[in-house]
């Protein structure tokens, strides 16, 4: 007899249901949502504590590599050649601030939260192991003692 091959739907359906393929999609719906919590705080705080030195709009910071630059109000360029730096920086302390939320508010916890485990795991498995030893010595002893006394009768007769 062959062995029937499983069919692409059973393939495709053992695929979604594993667990990491869900955890995996819950990721990028967080991700997504943190995403628009990150970009409020970089436009509602991080933008206006910069603009206390200059313009809120990072996006305004820009050098010119070939004069003159003319850009009109919804940002066709005019003439010249705009390096829009701004931008970049935006997209940086973006950048930075996400990652930063992540190391702190996730990684950082839960690289703690398994150090604790190991630390109990390995406290558990050393209290076993005392426990196993503490019973051999036991029944060392016991075993001497009975032949210790079985030696002495020996030598009574």
């Amino acid at each position: 007899m062959s062995e029937k091959k499983p069919s692409i739907l059973e393939g495709f359906k053992a695929f979604l249901m594993r667990g990491n393929v869900i955890d995996l999609a819950v990721a990028v719906v967080i991700g997504a949502a943190f995403t628009n919590v990150v970009n409020s705080v970089v436009k509602g705080v991080i933008n206006p504590l910069v603009g206390a030195v200059g313009t809120k709009n990072l996006d305004s910071y820009s050098s010119c590599l070939k004069d003159p630059c003319e850009v009109t109000a919804d940002g066709t360029v005019v003439s010249g050649i705009p390096i829009r730096w701004g931008t970049v920086l935006g997209a940086t302390l973006s950048f930075v601030i996400t990652a930063a939320v992540v190391y702190f508010l996730m990684v950082l916890p839960m690289a703690k939260y398994l150090a604790r485990q190991e630390a109990r795991r390995k406290a558990k498995e050393n209290t076993q192991e005392v426990m196993e030893v503490t019973e051999l010595e036991v029944l060392k002893e016991i075993r001497d003692a009975l032949v210790a006394q079985r030696g002495s009768g020996h030598d009574g007769r």
